[in-house]
């Protein structure tokens, strides 16, 4: 593609795996340099198989976060690639998102100001719905009907969802549930309205939703 985007000094790594595997992405990230990160539970939904890592529908996923220096990004995906095979269908997905800020990894807390560089965006965005728990269904429903093609329901229950709250600077209590969906660029619109139109997120305590840009992709077919 010819947008370029700017990069910040750290990126969100996000790989979603089949359950029992985040343990091992960790290890295998810890690697290459990546000191430690977020497991979280999820459940995968699929209406058809572009995303061909959500194999049946309701299979639970781990999600696993990881802030990281952009100097490892690059080396930890190919190890990922390597060693879970993400190449092949059903065998996970990983995509890396800027981070502008964030707080709560001590003294490596801080804000960044974006630099010039080149980074290719992929065809991807990655949009993210907080709402209330039972209604995620209903987010990758509305998702589906625009055109989209799988979703990650991250459930709330566990300690882990608080960890994802801070990644994402927004409070996400107990009885929520994050939906996590990549889209394409040309129907991200549609997808966007759908959502709101079906979830009435203009209605206050109805959910939020945000986009976030999504500069590496392994595993989406």
């Amino acid at each position: 593609m010819e947008d370029v985007a700017m990069l910040t000094d750290y990126q969100l790594l996000v790989v979603i795996v089949n359950f029992g595997l985040g343990s091992k992405v960790l290890k295998i990230c810890k690697q290459e340099g990546i000191q430690g990160g977020t497991i979280v539970l999820g459940k995968g939904t699929h209406h058809q198989p572009l995303l061909e890592f959500l194999e049946l529908a309701d299979t639970r996923k781990e999600v696993v976060l990881m802030i990281t220096p952009l100097r490892y990004v690059n080396k930890a995906l190919e190890s990922l690639d390597e060693k879970l095979k993400l190449h092949k269908p059903n065998h996970g997905i990983a995509f890396v998102i800027p981070v502008m800020k964030f707080m709560g990894m001590g003294k490596y807390d801080r804000d960044f100001k974006s630099h010039e560089g080149g980074h290719i965006m992929t065809e991807y965005q990655a949009i993210f719905t907080v709402v209330d728990k039972g209604r995620g269904q209903d987010v990758v429903d509305a998702a589906t009907k625009a055109g989209a093609k799988g979703a990650t329901i991250i459930g709330a229950r566990g300690s882990g969802i608080h960890e994802t709250s801070k990644l994402f600077n927004m409070e996400v209590e107990p009885e929520k549930e994050m939906v996590l969906i990549l889209v394409k660029h040309d129907i991200i619109k549609e997808v966007i309205d759908q959502i709101s139109t079906d979830l009435e997120l203009e209605k206050p305590g109805n959910g939020i939703l945000f986009v976030q840009e999504v500069h590496q992709t392994y595993g989406i077919r």
